[in-house]
């Protein structure tokens, strides 16, 4: 039996166990271990893991993750869930569609500290979704664009996908942060237009709410200045050079300590509930990312990236075709595969043939979260579409999932869009040294 062979019969027995329920680290390691036992030996697999494990978990790099999240559980403490959808409501609100846009205004914001998708349309949701319905909002259409606009998590920065990418490609973190902000800024802009033009042709699916005076704006922008400003400091921070990543973390779970001392919300409880949050979380992370790069050190042996370059090279085709047919096959393991089983599975196979074919890995990191996040909304999975479902149980999936539909469209040419002007994510980190 050929390498090759080994390691596309490894591919399909992961896919068999994260599709029964298998935890993704679990399933990734068991593979990795198993398939260089069957390549190399059995003792070398399991001193590979080992050292594999020891040196992932002392990796100074990889403190950045648990200090990220330890600086969004502190700011949720502080109680920085909702304020961010309130002030766009109360800026836009009056428009028609105007609580559709703050929602997603509301999840880029958010999804500023959260670094999640899940987290940032279970948050923002539950606060935007039931001011939607108040405000006779068609259900499907409220629905649809939160579940859609916690996805921005994933992107913008301090995204926990890109960090994990970063990690497992070996990749500068802070130019991921650094080319992630324009494309997570256009996301949203298309989704906006997208309701822009929904609300244009049919109103009744979200009307306008009472305008809000500039006392009341103002009052509302004072809400979220502090949050705003840790965000720049610590992520503008780490663009122009002032921290390394690690740094720039340590420096906002710094300032998310100060934030919950000035919002009154500095107490055992909440900083203990912060904690564990954040050791449950980062737990469960460095136990993906060990079997990930395990399930990479399997794939690199068995040669099938390799084989795949020069099949891409025989077919000369032009790096956009096949890029896109990269981008297809993402979407086809989307739809039964949550975001960072997918991200992991393909970033071993797929990072060296976008290499080969001449662009960045910094690029092709943009791009498979970009991918990844799609998932999160489109059938059957469609993680955030149960989330919301689980927030308001009265609203049938169909209906969201038919609600979903023009962001999806509006998520195919932002990607379209991504694969046609590279420079839209890599003109950022050059001009400021990631």
């Amino acid at each position: 039996m050929t390498p090759e062979l080994i390691g596309l019969l490894g591919i399909a027995a992961l896919l068999v166990l994260l599709a029964i329920g298998v935890p993704i680290g679990v399933g990734l390691a068991g593979v990795g271990l198993l398939g260089l036992a069957v390549l190399i030996s059995p003792e070398a697999a399991v001193i590979k893991g080992g050292v594999i494990a020891f040196e992932t978990v002392m990796k100074y790099e990889l403190g950045v993750l648990p200090l990220f999240l330890l600086m969004a559980h502190l700011c949720f403490a502080a109680g920085a869930s909702r304020d961010f959808f309130d002030v766009a409501a109360r800026f836009v609100g009056h428009r028609r569609g105007g609580l559709a846009l703050a929602s997603i205004a509301g999840c880029a914001g958010f999804g500023a500290i959260s670094g999640s998708s899940l987290a940032t349309v279970a948050t923002v949701g539950s606060a935007a979704l039931p001011e939607m319905r108040r405000a006779n909002y068609q259900p499907g259409f409220a629905a649809g664009a939160l579940a859609a606009g916690g996805t921005l998590g994933s992107l913008i920065p301090p995204s926990g996908a890109l960090i994990v990418f970063g990690i497992i490609a070996e990749q500068s973190i802070g130019k991921l942060f650094a080319a992630a902000i324009i494309p997570g800024l256009s996301q949203a802009l298309f989704y906006m237009v997208a309701i822009g033009i929904m609300c244009y042709f049919r109103p009744a699916l979200g009307p306008k709410s009472a305008r809000v005076g500039w006392r009341d704006r103002l009052i509302g922008l004072g809400r979220i200045i502090d949050i705003l400003l840790l965000v720049v400091f610590v992520i503008g921070g780490l663009m122009i050079g002032w921290f390394t990543p690690t740094e720039a973390a340590s420096v906002g779970v710094v300032a998310a300590l100060g934030l919950c001392v000035l919002r009154g919300a500095f107490n055992r409880r909440a900083i203990g509930d912060a904690v564990a949050s954040t050791l449950r979380t980062a737990g469960m992370i460095y136990v993906v990312i060990i079997g990930a790069i395990l399930f990479a050190s399997f794939i690199s042996v068995t040669g099938i990236a390799d084989v795949m370059s020069q099949w891409v090279r025989d077919m000369h085709a032009s790096p956009v075709l096949a890029i896109v047919f990269m981008a297809l096959l993402l979407l086809l393991l989307g739809s039964f595969l949550d975001g960072l089983a997918l991200m992991l599975l393909t970033t071993p196979i797929f990072l060296p043939i976008a290499v080969e074919l001449g662009y960045s890995p910094i690029w092709f990191g943009i791009f498979l979260t970009r991918a990844m996040e799609i998932g999160f909304v489109h059938p059957p999975l469609g993680l955030n579409v149960y989330v919301i479902q689980g927030i308001a149980k009265d609203i049938p999936l169909g209906a969201i999932f038919r609600g979903i539909v023009p962001f999806l469209v509006a998520d195919f040419f932002h990607l379209a869009l991504i694969i046609a002007v590279p420079a839209l994510t890599l003109w950022l980190p050059s001009v400021t040294g990631g």
